[in-house]
């Protein structure tokens, strides 16, 4: 079909279709915008490009400086090049375990009285807690394990669990962890009583509200044993209530187990002190971290390797301290013959079969063969089972 247009020529177009009827000054104002769109010359496409390019490298470089920078800083650490992971020992397992323990990371973290500062291959280990952490959730979930706990400490040697890492390093305390909970353990983290009096101080100190009791026992018992141990002068206590604690202050406070609930309480008060650490350095500005990096970090001792721990720096604010226990959960404290005043897990069995189902998820977890034999020595031992366990509030 054809039609004619404004200037008489003939067009075609298709059936039942009309053509749009555009008006002069339409055209014209098409024509005007036309004309003011120019193409960007070759030159002015470059120099775009240029641009770009430029723009790129810049952010490439600034990554590049920022892993140096936590490379440099982590280079810090004394990595312990010592430290044989063949050493360490792990029960055979069976598969659910085995599959129970796919996707958490558990670290040993102690906390050592070497009674000297920088010495981490000896001294027992005051504080033992297992750091496990999901890999998938970035959950972190802590548990102290008492340091007078009657476990296996190698060759079939039952004593408190503190003096593995006095009588054989961190490969002999992380067996015993291994060896005694089932677990897998190949890395292990120390510090000693100045690393957390650094922290602290860098920090500002710890809001904290502690008694009377807890005030008196930390000046007559701690304060001045650690100004001697750490190089640092701490300012005796007036009284309890909240207030601010400095290192010296903090690292007594840690330490007391003479008041009601006993090393029980005092691995709460660790727990206590790790989790305001935290929420504390989280809100710390740059200056603050860059600060306890350099005081502390040289003050840490570590199996993993800078690659490992750069890893876990680039997730660091991914990571979510969800619960804080103490290990055994049933338990009975007692002076007991050949171990003086001691815990006794009611059973190790059951212990290790809530430790499971606490970190792991796992609801029924069958105890290997080595657990299971300690378990039985501890109660010929001690003369307990799972009825003697009481409950100490912690």
């Amino acid at each position: 079909m054809t039609t004619t247009n404004r200037n008489g020529e003939r067009v075609r177009r298709a059936n039942g279709q009309r053509r749009p009827q555009y008006r002069e000054d339409d055209m014209e104002m098409r024509r005007s915008s036309n004309s003011g769109r120019r193409r960007p010359s070759k030159k002015a496409q470059r120099k775009k490009r240029r641009r770009i390019i430029l723009i790129v490298e810049i952010l490439v470089l600034l990554i590049l400086l920022v892993v140096a920078f936590a490379y440099l800083k982590l280079g810090m650490i004394n990595q312990d090049v010592d430290f044989n992971e063949e050493d360490v020992a792990v029960n055979d397992l069976d598969a659910e375990s085995v599959e129970a323990l796919k996707g958490y990371k558990n670290i040993a973290l102690f906390g050592v009285d070497n009674r000297k500062v920088g010495n981490y291959e000896s001294g027992n280990s005051d504080t033992i807690i297992i750091c496990s952490v999901n890999q998938e959730t970035k959950e972190v979930k802590l548990t102290s394990v008492f340091r007078d706990t009657i476990l296996d400490v190698g060759n079939d040697n039952l004593r408190k669990c503190n003096y593995a890492y006095n009588s054989g390093g961190p490969e002999a305390a992380i067996s015993m962890l291994n060896r005694n909970l089932d677990l897998n353990i190949k890395d292990y983290v120390a510090v000693d009583f100045k690393a957390l009096v650094d922290v602290v101080d860098d920090l500002g100190g710890l809001e904290m509200t502690i008694t009377d009791e807890e005030a008196q026992i930390m000046n007559n018992s701690y304060i001045t044993f650690t100004e001697d141990t750490v190089g640092k002068s701490g300012t005796e206590l007036v009284s309890g209530g909240t207030q601010t604690l400095d290192g010296v202050q903090v690292v007594s406070y840690c330490r007391i187990r003479y008041t009601d609930g006993g090393d029980f309480h005092r691995a709460s008060r660790q727990r206590e002190v790790i989790g305001l650490i935290v929420e504390k350095a989280k809100k710390a500005n740059p200056v603050t971290l860059n600060n306890i990096i350099n005081h502390v970090f040289p003050e840490i001792s570590t199996s993993l390797s800078t690659t490992e721990m750069l890893g876990y720096a680039k997730d660091l604010t991914s990571y979510e301290l969800v619960s804080q226990n103490g290990f055994p959960y049933d338990k009975y404290s007692d002076t007991f013959d050949g171990f003086g005043s001691a815990v006794a897990p009611c059973t190790l069995e059951t212990n290790v079969k809530k430790l499971y189902l606490e970190l792991f998820g796992e609801e029924d977890h069958q105890v290997s063969s080595t657990v299971s034999n300690i378990s039985q020595q501890v109660q010929n031992a001690t003369g307990t089972n799972e009825s003697s366990a009481a409950d100490y509030g912690f």
